[in-house]
Parts: C-alpha cells; sequence; structure tokens
C-alpha cells in the first residue's frame, strides 16, 4: 500500500569548524550566497539520506563509491545488472521502484542509448540501416528535499595545510602539489525542508513504512560521516519536525507549513509559531 497520507519534514542541525558542503567551482569552500547565507545542496542531503538508509540495510540504487556493496561500478552496470531493459517501460518502471528504495522515493532516470547508425549514400541522400533508437525512463519521486541554508550569516575560515610530504619524485625536491587549502564555516545553524505526496507515491509504491524508514534515519543524518573536511562531532542535528497531515492532499500546502517553523541563532524554536496551524500537530523529535 502507498503513501496514505501528505508529510511534511524539517531538519534543524549545527556546524561547528567543518565545510558541510564544498563548492568544487570555488576551490571547494562552504558554499554561501552573496548574502554570506550559507548553503547545502540538496543533492548533498539526499546522498547522506541515501546512505544512512544504506546502513540500515535497505537496498539503494545511487551508491557512493566507499559504501558500494555490489560488483557494479557505474548506475549503467547496476541497472543493467539487475533489470531487463527489454522490458515494457511500466514493467521496468515497477521493478525499478520494487527493487531500489531510492528509486521509488526520490525517483531516477534511466537512459539507455540505441545502437550506433550505419550510413550508406544512396541518390545522393543518406539513410540509416539502423531505426534502433536509444531510450529513456524517467520516474518522478515523490519525496522532495529543499536546500539547505542557514538561520544567520556565516564565517569562513581558511587555512593553508601541507597535503603530503613528498608525493611524487626521488630527487627530494617537494611536489607542486604539495600545498593546499582548507576551508570551515566557524559556526553556523542550517535548516532544510521536505515534503512526501501521496499521489506521487502511487505511482512508486512508496509506502508509509518507507516514509518511517527516512523518520528513523534523520536525527542520526550526520553519523558514519566524518571525513578531514567533517572531523566526528562537528555537525550535529538538532531537531527533526515532523508534520503528518490527516489527508493525502494534505490539510495545509507545503509553503504554508515551513513557514510555521521559526528557528533561532541557537538552534532553538519559537515553539508558539509552530503550533500556528489549526488541526496540525507538529512533532519535534530531538537528534541523536
Amino acid at each position: 500500500m502507498s503513501l496514505t497520507n501528505k508529510i511534511d519534514f524539517a531538519v534543524v542541525f549545527k556546524v561547528k569548524n567543518a565545510n558541510p558542503n564544498g563548492d568544487p567551482l570555488n576551490g571547494n569552500r562552504p558554499r554561501a550566497n552573496y548574502d554570506r547565507v550559507g548553503e547545502v545542496s540538496d543533492v548533498c542531503i539526499k546522498r547522506k539520506i541515501r546512505d544512512r538508509l544504506q546502513e540500515a540495510g535497505i537496498p539503494i540504487f545511487v551508491q557512493s563509491d566507499d559504501k558500494r556493496q555490489d560488483e557494479y561500478r557505474s548506475l549503467k552496470s547496476r541497472a543493467e545488472g539487475e533489470l531487463d531493459k527489454n522490458l515494457p517501460e511500466a514493467s521496468f518502471r515497477g521493478a525499478a521502484c520494487k527493487k531500489w528504495f531510492d528509486v521509488r522515493a526520490f525517483g531516477q532516470l534511466f537512459a539507455y542509448g540505441g545502437k550506433k547508425k550505419d550510413k550508406k549514400k544512396k541518390d545522393d541522400s543518406e539513410q540509416s540501416t539502423s531505426d534502433e533508437k536509444g531510450v529513456s525512463i524517467g520516474i518522478r519521486g515523490p519525496v522532495s528535499v529543499h536546500p539547505a541554508f542557514s538561520v544567520d550569516k556565516i564565517n569562513i575560515s581558511s587555512e593553508q595545510i601541507v597535503k603530503s610530504v613528498n608525493a611524487e619524485g626521488d630527487d627530494g625536491k617537494p611536489s607542486s602539489d604539495r600545498m593546499g587549502m582548507k576551508h570551515r564555516v566557524d559556526e553556523g545553524v542550517y535548516v532544510f525542508y521536505g515534503s512526501m505526496n501521496p499521489q506521487l507515491a502511487n505511482k512508486t509504491g512508496f509506502s508509509d513504512d518507507d516514509a518511517e524508514s527516512i523518520k528513523k534515519i534523520l536525527p542520526k543524518l550526520f553519523e558514519n560521516d566524518a571525513s578531514s573536511a567533517r572531523p566526528e562531532g562537528s555537525m550535529e542535528v538538532l531537531k527533526v519536525i515532523w508534520w503528518q497531515h490527516n489527508c493525502p492532499h494534505g490539510q495545509y500546502s507545503s509553503a504554508k507549513v515551513h513557514r510555521s517553523l521559526s528557528v533561532n541563532s541557537d538552534g532553538t524554536l519559537h515553539l508558539e509559531k509552530l503550533k500556528s496551524l489549526t488541526g496540525l500537530k507538529p512533532e519535534p523529535i530531538d537528534g541523536f
């Protein structure tokens, strides 16, 4: 059975002396807009959700290389190895959604290229000897996740580091890539929102149990996610807010629900404003 009622959720988390999401086009500095408001992309957040679900033993299609649990080294090989691409489109969609949690939650585009066409000249015109075409199967997921933004402006600190003692060469001279830069957010509180849509869930088979799985891992979003850029304990979920509507279409729009959450600079909540939507009770959940 698919998702019964609409769900909205929010996650409030704290960053201290860490780089929550580096921008590869800006020297891997923490993402921030021109007003110095910190940002963590929705892609980054969904990566962490996938990782926590995978650690819980739930099958995931888009696996990161360091957490890969099968022999497939690309999405294409995983799809072709586990699914029959000659299935009718509806059957292919159903099989992919049934097999992988993140496909039925977030959606996925499966793209298959056709064989290259052999061309020959005939009557001064080119005609193809192959009618095979590429096939793209798009699945639209019911779970949407917004980027996270900091409550206040952030301060970014940068320092020069030694990346390696001598990465290459035996002449005793330091390699050209020996020195590097490391960036961090000194301290900041971030918030991101998400929603679960029963109408789309009906098409992918995303269920109430699947929603409960996401609810369980959100307080632990940054566990087992430590790195040199994000040392253990430098990122912490403070609160998860869960709104369970009483109908598939929702008692209020997601925009109104998300606006009802007001977060202070220290990560505490304005509880009175949070309770402003009559008939829709928010469920605050402490971080892990």
